[in-house]
């Protein structure tokens, strides 16, 4: 579904990369360039080893290397929730590119409210983790995303609400803070 939000041609920043397949497959379908950015060394060794450009980068450390507009796209899939202050990192990801679509886990889904009901701190398909192994330390609600984006004046160019097998639905799309697992969002700057 990222794909086909992709510009055929655009420059492209991944942040949180992982082992590059995205960037890979973007660059083979969509003919985009660009650049990841990842943390893990093992992650960059397999980038590198893939042809994959990337660079060894704490995405808390922010994008100063970039300068504005650099990027047709910023894409950031599943590490929103693990940043130190992912409310910075949007802001940074809609300086350096034009566009930027981000993926998370919604910790409204009624899964996690059931958990969290019993007593426990969720585990889902969406959020693998035990409480004490976890990455994730800034976990939100497709309802707290959206509110932010409306705060910082971001504008929501496109949704997709999915399920775990990543796919949309009528009920989602009427409960979508109970019912979604992973949001997946496409901002842009208001003008």
């Amino acid at each position: 579904m990222i794909c086909d939000w992709i510009t055929p041609g655009s420059r492209i920043l991944d942040l949180g990369c992982g082992d590059g397949q995205l960037l890979a497959y973007l660059s083979n379908t969509r003919n985009v360039c660009g650049y990841g950015l990842e943390i893990d060394p093992a992650n960059v060794s397999a980038c590198i080893e893939a042809g994959v450009n990337v660079i060894q980068a704490d995405l808390n450390q922010g994008l100063a290397d970039f300068e504005d507009d650099s990027f047709d796209a910023v894409v950031m899939t599943q590490a929103l929730q693990a940043l130190d202050r992912p409310d910075q990192v949007l802001a940074e990801m809609l300086r350096v590119g034009r566009q930027a679509v981000v993926t998370f886990p919604n910790f409204g889904h009624w899964r996690a409210r059931l958990a969290l009901g019993a007593g426990h701190m969720p585990v889902t398909p969406a959020l693998p983790h035990r409480w004490y192994n976890t990455p994730n330390i800034h976990l939100c609600t497709v309802r707290d995303f959206e509110a932010l984006c409306r705060a910082r004046h971001w504008r929501i160019a496109r949704r997709a609400l999915l399920n775990r097998a990543r796919r949309e639905g009528p009920l989602i799309r009427r409960l979508p803070n109970l019912l979604c697992e992973i949001g997946l969002y496409k901002l842009e700057r208001e003008t």
